[in-house]
């Protein structure tokens, strides 16, 4: 199946989820970790756009978060990354503070997310904070995050995702 959205397309999932049901969908969107909506880029704006951060530099970032989850992890057998952190491991190493807790609280509830959804949105701030460089799970990495969980707000069918 396709998850591909396009104004002038229809998603393959689209349909899809109305055969699935609403209650089988969620269950399935819910076991993934980064849900993310790219919608078409105008040509206008393609050919205007100011470059961006180089290839080079963002390999560097993502091999010094996955040094960073190396160390982190060398004690556990057979976890490497934050992907494979256990519920205990999530309190250890990815703990938001008090105030990033309370905007995990309200987006947990407004959204009606699952227990399941919040450990991927603690994995995935973890991960966000490691390639920032940050010892710490701040606000905005949460923030990013729940961002990062659009098909859980409930209306991803009807947009046509």
């Amino acid at each position: 199946m396709s998850l591909i959205n396009h104004r002038r397309r229809s998603a393959k999932w689209h349909g899809a989820s109305q055969k699935v049901g609403q209650s089988a969908a969620p269950l399935f969107l819910d076991r993934i970790d980064i849900h993310c909506e790219i919608q078409a880029v105008p040509f206008a704006q393609l050919s205007q756009m100011a470059p961006g951060e180089s290839c080079k530099t963002i390999r560097a970032r993502v091999i010094a978060a996955r040094k960073m989850q190396e160390e982190r992890f060398m004690d556990y057998k057979g976890i490497h990354c934050n992907a494979q952190m256990t519920e205990r491991m999530l309190h250890q190493f990815a703990e938001p503070d008090a105030s990033s807790m309370d905007m995990l609280r309200m987006a947990m509830e407004r959204l009606k997310l699952s227990a399941r959804a919040y450990s991927r949105i603690l994995k995935v701030a973890r991960t966000i904070a490691d390639l920032e460089g940050s010892a710490q799970v701040q606000q905005q990495h949460i923030a990013e995050a729940i961002g990062f969980r659009n098909l859980d707000r409930g209306d991803w069918a009807e947009r046509g995702i």
